[in-house]
């Protein structure tokens, strides 16, 4: 029985496996680096240098700035709507779904704001880049489709009136928005921000002033 050499015992592992953990690495670096500094100054050198890995080897995995941002963008959306989508899970009416959405939305914040922080840096990105918005409302798709399935669903339950199907996807959308733009760095305010919107959904935020 041939003996297996110690040098080929600790090889480490396959090649495949360390490419994707790599490639892992790269975007959650970038996702931070994005977040903080945006698209125009974060520099693929930068992110490489960060990583570990040459700029040369950078671009084997993405072929420029451009398409790692959009990568990170499709990765972050990816999470957040799995994240939403288990959190409807067994939840029946549109309040009880939507409280689930915004506790997931809270709990993913907890674990990293970058996330948070990287989609609010995404809606001034496109602005300053237009030349990009196309590929970045893709990558967006996501998380936007859930959203809008959501309040489909809720109107053919009969929670929503379908004569207000635009202001609550309108509502929603821009409660998402603004947990990330411009409460995601204090938990604390993030918490109050999403406790005020199920309150205001409920009709209980302000005073009865009939």
């Amino acid at each position: 029985m041939a003996r297996t050499s110690k040098k080929s015992r600790t090889l480490g592992r396959p090649p495949a496996t360390d490419s994707a953990e790599t490639r892992r690495r790269i975007l959650a670096i970038a996702r931070e680096a994005f977040a903080v500094h945006g698209y125009e100054i974060t520099t693929n050198r930068d992110i490489a240098n960060q990583a570990g890995i040459t700029p040369a080897a950078l671009y084997h995995y993405f072929p420029s700035k451009a398409d790692l941002y959009v990568a990170v963008l499709e990765d972050v959306q990816g999470l957040v709507s799995a994240r939403f989508n288990d959190a409807v899970v067994g939840r029946s009416s549109f309040l009880e779904r939507f409280d689930g959405v915004l506790d997931a939305a809270h709990l993913l914040n907890g674990e990293d704001p970058s996330y948070a922080r990287f989609l609010g840096a995404v809606r001034v990105d496109s602005r300053r880049h237009p030349e990009m918005a196309a590929a970045l409302n893709h990558a967006q798709l996501p998380t936007q489709k859930f959203v809008v399935e959501l309040v489909e669903e809720a109107v053919t339950a009969g929670d929503i009136d379908r004569s207000h199907r635009s202001m609550v996807l309108s509502f929603i959308l821009t409660t998402l928005s603004g947990l990330t733009d411009t409460a995601s760095d204090d938990q604390r305010h993030h918490r109050t921000a999403i406790e005020a919107a199920k309150a205001a959904l409920r009709g209980t935020l302000l005073a009865d002033l009939s």
